[in-house]
C-alpha cells in the first residue's frame, strides 16, 4: 500500500516557512553584528542599522503564515476527504 504523499511534494506553506527563516537569520546576523559595538566599546552603527534587526520579527511572521497556511491546506483537504 502506497502513501498518498510522496516525500519530495512541498505543501502549500513551505517555501513562505524557509524564506521566514532565512530572513529570520539574516535578522539575527545584523542584530548580532550592530550590538557588536555597544559591548566592545567601540563607535554604535548609524541608526539606519537598528532597522536590519527588525528582519527577526519579519522572518518570524513570514514563517508563522507559512504554518497557519499549511494548517488551512490541511484543513482543507481533510474536509475533502483525501
Amino acid at each position: 500500500m502506497r502513501d498518498k504523499t510522496q516525500t519530495n511534494s512541498a505543501a502549500p506553506g513551505d517555501r513562505l516557512v524557509r524564506a521566514g527563516a532565512v530572513v529570520f537569520f539574516i535578522g539575527a546576523v545584523a542584530t548580532l553584528v550592530t550590538v557588536a559595538p555597544l559591548f566592545l566599546g567601540t563607535t554604535p552603527f548609524p541608526t539606519y542599522m537598528f532597522g536590519l534587526s527588525m528582519l527577526m520579527a519579519v522572518g518570524f511572521l513570514m514563517a508563522g503564515a507559512g504554518v497557519l497556511r499549511s494548517i488551512a491546506a490541511g484543513r482543507r483537504q481533510a474536509r475533502s476527504g483525501r
